[in-house]
């Protein structure tokens, strides 16, 4: 959903990992930082979430796993990388 004073819409980034993992997702809206963007496991299950609030856009990303970078499991948007691996693709619109 848009928000009105931004134009940017609140996209929601889940994995599942074990429980006590450290995850994070890095990719062109935040300058491929893994320490922006942690995912939290509130529930303490495995169930990782984070919110970042992005601009209309196509933008590359991946998940990071205890240090272990991976494509998005849920995401069926691929795009190859300069380094011979895939990144998952997200489009806001």
């Amino acid at each position: 959903m848009a928000t009105a004073t931004t134009g940017k819409k609140r996209v929601t980034f889940k994995v599942n990992a074990a429980p006590g993992s450290t995850v994070a997702v890095a990719g062109e809206f935040n300058s491929w930082d893994t320490s922006k963007k942690p995912l939290k496991d509130k529930s303490g299950n495995g169930n990782f979430e984070a919110i970042a609030m992005l601009s209309k856009g196509r933008y590359e990303y991946k998940v990071v796993i205890n240090d272990v970078w991976s494509v998005d499991p849920d995401c069926d948007d691929w795009a190859y990388n300069p380094y011979g691996s895939l990144n998952s693709v997200i489009i806001v619109g």
